[in-house]
């Protein structure tokens, strides 16, 4: 039962991520005057950073018993997303907020790799179970 829950966790974090980053975002963009999209994003991401500490923890936990590269991965994600969610989400908003846009894009390239990065881990955990 915990292998089962364990791929299916996995896959929520990839699926998630992978919609919420190419889907979401791209959608508010084109509904919404690119303000409004923004401020929309703003208030998203820290409920996307908190989905993927959560369910990339619960993955780990549930891959403990089969896998530990597995689990180590799904750990890792986990623990990655704290200082995004904490530390660089923050700095992006104070470098839009006062207009920093060389700092807003060297910040936001920054989250952008860093969520590519656990969006690669988690489909490759996906992907080695083939």
């Amino acid at each position: 039962m915990t292998l089962a829950l364990a791929v299916l966790s996995t896959a929520l974090l990839f699926g998630g991520m992978t919609l919420y980053s190419f889907g979401f975002a791209a959608f508010l963009f084109s509904a919404l005057p690119a303000a409004q999209a923004g401020a929309v994003l703003r208030r998203a991401f820290p409920w996307f950073y908190s989905f993927v500490i959560a369910v990339a923890g619960m993955a780990a936990l549930f891959w403990w018993p089969h896998n530990t590269t597995m689990t180590a991965v799904m750990a890792a994600i986990s623990a990655t997303t704290v200082p995004v969610r904490q530390l660089l989400m923050p700095a992006i908003n104070r470098a839009t907020d006062a207009g920093q846009r060389r700092r807003f894009q060297w910040l936001h390239g920054l989250s952008v790799l860093v969520t590519l990065g656990h969006i690669g881990a988690s489909g490759w955990v996906l992907v080695s179970l083939a």
